[in-house]
């Protein structure tokens, strides 16, 4: 049964993803249009920022909650959740994503292959920085983790079970050590919090910096393969779930 914050998550983000499938239709119109006119291009490209900026914001807001209900996420398919990285897409993936679209395109078919020698290695130079920023948060992740392990854990561990099998124990006795492990605990979760903070901002700052270096045009592009990339997975893992139940 799915809680509160999961319900409203899951309500808010089927109208996201179907929002973005307006506006990956609105960016594939544009695409074709090739104008010289930067400032279309500006606008629709503002438009897919402030829609992501919205889902980060809700996803905040939901994680302060229940941070446990981002890093399990019941509004995502199996195959989605697979490929998470802390809760959403890994940064190295937007780099990966425009070598792609510049291999796959020409002159004629796609701005991306245009890029030029300067923006080349503006890119690379985002990549290497970012790829900092993932060691950063992977790091403080692997920190979280083991935390589980951390000497007063184990001590409050063996405690509880001491309280709740000892004949002698009282109800007092073991009210107050399921006292400590909610303190224990919530701060584990503040950790989390923090942790997946720090992932959606190296998300963000990634997003930023890739059409800080791309043209308008450049940005429209990749903001249309990664939108049609994230609607196709999505559509994928409810199609494969929908075949296992039918099995």
């Amino acid at each position: 049964m799915r809680t509160q914050v999961e319900q409203n998550f899951s309500n808010f983000y089927d109208k996201w993803m179907r929002q973005l499938e307006d506006l990956l239709q609105l960016l594939l119109v544009v695409s074709k249009e090739h104008t010289d006119q930067e400032a279309g291009y500006e606008a629709v490209v503002d438009r897919l920022t402030a829609h992501h900026k919205e889902f980060y914001k809700f996803k905040w807001a939901a994680a302060h909650e229940d941070v446990l209900s981002v890093f399990t996420p019941v509004w995502l398919s199996p195959l989605e959740n697979a490929y998470l990285w802390v809760t959403g897409w890994k940064p190295s993936m937007a780099f990966r994503l425009v070598e792609s679209l510049r291999g796959a395109q020409t002159p004629a078919t796609g701005s991306l292959a245009g890029m030029t020698e300067e923006q080349v290695k503006k890119m690379e130079a985002l990549r290497a920085k970012m790829k900092v920023e993932e060691e950063r948060v992977e790091r403080e992740m692997e920190r979280q983790q083991v935390a589980m392990a951390d000497r007063k854990l184990v001590e409050l561990a063996r405690l509880e079970r001491r309280a709740k099998t000892s004949e002698g124990g009282s109800a007092a006795a073991v009210a107050q050590v399921d006292g400590l492990v909610e303190v224990a605990l919530k701060g584990l979760l503040v950790g989390l919090e923090r942790v997946m903070k720090m992932a959606d901002c190296a998300r963000l700052k990634t997003l930023k910096g890739v059409l800080d270096v791309l043209t308008p045009m450049q940005s429209v592009d990749f903001l249309a393969a990664k939108s049609m990339l994230q609607i196709q997975m999505r559509k994928w893992g409810k199609m494969r779930e929908t075949n296992s139940d039918l099995i």
